[in-house]
């Protein structure tokens, strides 16, 4: 069964996407979003 999330990092300067462990290593600059699978 799959989940029903996901876990994406977004750039909170440019807004683009990111891996999720550089936005949890640079938290300055980068936020981590959790995301509902449709």
């Amino acid at each position: 069964m799959a989940k029903k999330t996901y876990k994406v990092g977004r750039s909170a300067r440019t807004g683009r996407f990111t891996t999720v462990k550089k936005a949890q290593t640079k938290k300055s600059t980068h936020v981590v979003e959790t995301i509902k699978r449709k």
